[in-house]
């Protein structure tokens, strides 16, 4: 049974990152929805199904290849082939779709003979809310202006790895992560949520991206759990809360031990904020 044969609304867009201007849209869906991702190779906030993490409506992705040479009757022809019942799509103010992206929601409107719903630029403090600005603040390590964007705590998910073996030796302990697909921050560190595998709920953190430089100067994403010893079998997500300081080189391994503490200090307090 096709369940696109029940759907009477869509919203039509990218969606890397699913952030408030998105969730402006996906409000003005009917019961009958869904939410139809057109995957242009370029997601790196809500890469490889993480999509479907921030909302309850069912995703159906598209691939730009096989859309991108239909004109605007062609396209909405496929649309509605697809879902049979659809009486409503929704964009935002700034979509286009078919050959060269030449049509717009005006066009839209034209040839859909349904109703089409055009949400307005979204704002916050006055800035007008684009995964691209998100992407920049990232790379600025300006997570906060990134999470309030959003609306959550940017995240990323990796499989665990060996790391040097420097950590609870030498250093604290750490969990070690390969990650693909995602957007990485700036380098340096940062006090962060990390959760485990299967578990539901995050531990406190502090978690450093970048080039070991003090060390052996290879690449890095690790976490370091603050509420005691934890095991990681095979996976951890690292939720981002704000940014401590940029990756530095220290003389000796002492040296970067005391900034490590200083770290755990700020990150402790910045939690215990939150939780206020």
């Amino acid at each position: 049974m096709n369940t696109n044969n029940s759907i009477t609304s869509i919203a039509i867009g990218g969606f890397d990152g699913m952030h408030i201007g998105h969730q402006a849209l996906f409000r003005a869906l009917d019961a009958q929805s869904c939410i139809v991702v057109i995957e242009n190779g370029y997601a790196c906030l809500t890469p490889n199904g993480t999509r479907q993490e921030h909302t309850n409506h069912p995703i159906v992705y598209l691939k730009l290849d096989e859309i991108r040479h239909l004109d605007g009757e062609g396209f909405v022809k496929f649309l509605k082939v697809k879902f049979p019942q659809l009486k409503k799509i929704v964009v935002g103010y700034d979509f286009h779709f078919g050959k060269d992206r030449k049509y717009s929601f005006e066009d839209l409107k034209k040839i859909f003979d349904g109703e089409v719903v055009v949400i307005e630029e979204v704002k916050h403090n006055n800035d007008s809310v684009h995964s691209n600005k998100i992407r920049a603040k990232l790379k600025m390590g300006d997570i906060k202006g990134a999470n309030e964007f959003l609306g959550y705590n940017y995240t990323i998910e990796g499989h665990r790895v060996d790391g040097q073996g420097l950590g609870s030796k030498e250093l604290v302990a750490t969990i070690n992560l390969e990650v693909e697909g995602f957007l990485l921050p700036k380098e340096g560190v940062y006090v962060t949520l990390t959760r485990l595998d299967e578990e539901e709920h995050f531990h406190p953190s502090v978690s450093f991206i970048g080039h070991r430089v003090t060390t052996d100067g290879s690449f890095a994403v690790e976490t370091h759990i603050l509420d005691g010893a934890v095991v990681c079998k095979e996976k951890a997500s690292i939720s981002f809360v704000a940014f401590i300081r940029n990756n530095e080189k220290f003389d000796s391994l002492e040296e970067l031990k005391e900034m490590i503490k200083r770290d755990i200090a700020k990150a402790n307090k910045e939690l215990g904020r939150l939780a206020l």
